[in-house]
């Protein structure tokens, strides 16, 4: 009976353990997820969070507008012009006052006074008058030891002719613009000239507009319109080959409707064709004048072509009514007899003159001031 006690109580205190140990591992062990239940993932911290950088914007850059230069005054273009002028054509007025200032006149002399003039391109007939002219008043006032240079300044300044009206017609009436054409052959400088009396204008405070229509070369084209770009003038034109009167007109309804004070056209100068050229600018000009009268026909000559420039200007003087001349490239040649010439050849006087290729190289032709580059 007593053995079977504590066999009893055994059990019992193994049960007690048994059961405490099972409740003790069950609180240790974390409890499996049951099916359904969602498992999160533990948050980020802050160092793990990215905030989303976006891209620049790159914004293009528009082109600054170019700016607009301020083209010379006519007093500063006439000082500086007229020493490149002495500079280029000294010889010929030195040559003569080195013949005139002889002791003894002689025939000999006089031959040597003539051909001198000849060369310098002045022509035959004004050639014989002023010699005839130089001859009776270095006799005449033989007694009076007359200063050649001063006779020689005087005839020189008669023969260019200081009373012709040199004048641009650059106004038009009754409120409309004046209408100015340039004409020449291609390679005298016709479309750089319409550019440069461009800036002469806008120096005196004229507001222009150009007609670019020298429709068969692209590059006049393109030429005229960099020469408005840089001193702010609108440029009328039309695509390439396009009818030359049809973009004149246009340029001359656009120089009235915005109310400028003069519209310039620039003019095709193909030689090859006379009944061509003949018939293209008694066109353009016919179509302009619809609008408003023609005021100014600028022929622009290079000054280094001699004979064939008094050629060019025959041709254009039967084509159109020319009113002036514009010699370019006078500081290339030392023949400036052909102011004399082209004026005696088409009695119109020559209106500006060109010496170099700068922007500002064109100047409004002075008689007095020619002569007295001549001389030195």
């Amino acid at each position: 009976m007593g053995d079977w006690l504590y066999l009893i109580i055994g059990i019992a205190v193994l049960g007690i353990l048994t059961l405490a140990g099972l409740l003790t591992s069950g609180r240790r062990r974390p409890k499996p997820p049951t099916a359904g239940t969602d498992v999160l993932a533990p948050p980020p911290t802050e160092a793990e969070v990215e905030t989303p950088v976006e891209a620049p914007v790159q914004v293009p850059e528009q082109p600054a507008a170019p700016a607009l230069e301020k083209p010379e005054g006519t007093r500063s273009r006439l000082v500086r012009l007229r020493e490149r002028l002495a500079r280029s054509q000294g010889g010929l007025g030195r040559g003569l006052l080195a013949l005139l200032s002889r002791d003894k006149l002689d025939e000999d002399t006089w031959e040597s006074i003539e051909d001198t003039l000849l060369t310098a391109d002045i022509g035959v007939a004004p050639t014989q008058q002023l010699v005839e002219h130089l001859r009776t008043r270095m006799r005449v006032e033989g007694g009076e030891s007359p200063d050649a240079r001063t006779v020689l300044r005087e005839e020189l300044v008669a023969l260019v002719d200081p009373t012709m009206d040199r004048r641009l017609r650059i106004t038009g009436e009754d409120g409309r613009p004046g209408i100015v054409l340039v004409v020449g052959v291609n390679g005298a400088g016709k479309t750089t000239t319409v550019g440069k009396i461009a800036r002469i204008l806008v120096a005196e405070d004229k507001s222009v507009v150009l007609g670019a229509a020298d429709t068969f070369r692209a590059a006049a084209v393109d030429q005229l319109a960099t020469w408005a770009e840089r001193v702010g003038v609108e440029v009328v034109r039309g695509p390439e080959g396009s009818d030359p009167a049809s973009v004149a007109f246009e340029a001359v309804k656009e120089g009235i409707d915005r109310g400028v004070d003069t519209v310039i056209v620039d003019t095709a100068g193909r030689l090859q064709n006379k009944a061509g050229l003949m018939d293209e600018l008694g066109k353009v000009k016919r179509v302009i004048e619809k609008q408003a009268p023609v005021t100014e026909v600028l022929l622009v000559l290079d000054a280094t072509t001699g004979q064939n420039g008094m050629i060019q200007a025959r041709v254009f003087s039967e084509i159109v009514d020319v009113t002036g001349i514009v010699l370019t490239k006078l500081d290339g040649s030392a023949k400036g007899g052909i102011v004399v010439a082209v004026q005696r050849e088409l009695g119109v006087p020559v209106k500006l003159v060109g010496l170099g290729e700068g922007a500002d190289d064109l100047a409004p032709f002075d008689a007095s001031a020619f002569v007295d580059a001549l001389l030195g």
